[in-house]
């Protein structure tokens, strides 16, 4: 696709009837929306000053104890935005190890809209879920974290899965922006938490700011997404670092891979990768191209 064509792509979906239909659709997920805890396992006990309440609130839950948590992700090429992988990771919550992982090259037809990030991405994240599900692997992930807020609400509620919202940035919300929360956590640098609450000039929380790793005063940004309170979320987020990013999140194959393409080849992917491949299939594509 060329430049001169990608304008009137997006005009396209500009069209008032499209954008009021996916209102709808976000009204009707947003009612389907649930911010608290409802899953059916507990996390191990966690002997940390910051969750003292934790063993204490674990008797509520029935059922085993967590064990797998993924993370989703899209990593688009710098040649073509419309490419992307997309890309599962499923870790062992215990040990941090991979378990599973999948991706997919994929061309997207819908652009990029702001207010509707979740009608372009969501839909292949799903698919790598339900390729998942079909083949009901064991290591089916119990939470997912998610490269965005409201990505992660949206996904959440399509997959009925719990879901949490994992942000390296904040982009400003209700007066609240990333060089006010990064004096937020200076000004609390002598603290025993490393934990913000976002709260934005209406009153309404959006989240939190997490210093998750010793002395850095670059934090990570967590949200709910679906069946999960932010307490929780808090918590599962934190035992995922060993590094600034939760490892769901950091141990994801499709930015690096991408690159690696990208990096090597002039111009944008040949249409015979243009579609929905495998991991494996690309490599045997690249294996055979490159020789």
């Amino acid at each position: 696709m060329t430049m001169e064509q990608e304008p009137s792509t997006s005009e396209n979906y500009k069209d008032p009837q499209l954008l009021n239909k996916w209102i709808e659709i976000q009204d009707s997920l947003k009612k389907r929306l649930i911010t608290e805890d409802r899953f059916n396992w507990k996390l191990p006990p966690i002997k940390d000053q910051d969750f003292e309440e934790t063993e204490e609130n674990q008797d509520s839950y029935r059922g085993e104890i967590l064990k797998y948590v993924g993370g989703v992700d899209l990593s688009f090429s710098k040649n073509d935005p419309s490419i992307a992988c997309a890309t599962l990771v499923v870790l062992d919550f215990t040990t941090l190890e991979v378990v599973h992982e999948d991706s997919s090259i994929v061309k997207l037809s819908i652009p990029y809209i702001p207010g509707f990030l979740a009608f372009r991405e969501a839909p292949v994240l799903l698919e790598l879920l339900e390729k998942m599900k079909k083949r009901e692997l064991s290591s089916y992930p119990q939470v997912l974290m998610v490269d965005g807020f409201g990505l992660a609400c949206h996904l959440g509620v399509l997959a009925d899965l719990p879901t949490i919202g994992i942000g390296k940035n904040l982009h400003h919300v209700d007066g609240l922006t990333q060089p006010r929360v990064r004096q937020l956590l200076e000004a609390n640098g002598n603290s025993c938490s490393d934990i913000i609450t976002l709260i934005g000039d209406s009153g309404s929380t959006f989240g939190v700011a997490m210093r998750s790793t010793e002395g850095s005063m670059k934090p990570i940004f967590i949200s709910v997404g679906h069946r999960i309170s932010l307490a929780t979320a808090i918590k599962i987020v934190k035992l995922c670092c060993k590094f600034r990013v939760p490892e769901p999140t950091r141990q994801r194959l499709g930015r690096t891979f991408l690159a690696a393409i990208y990096g090597s080849m002039e111009g944008p992917l040949v249409p015979e990768v243009a579609e929905v491949l495998s991991f494996r299939e690309v490599l045997s594509w690249l294996k055979a191209k490159l020789g």
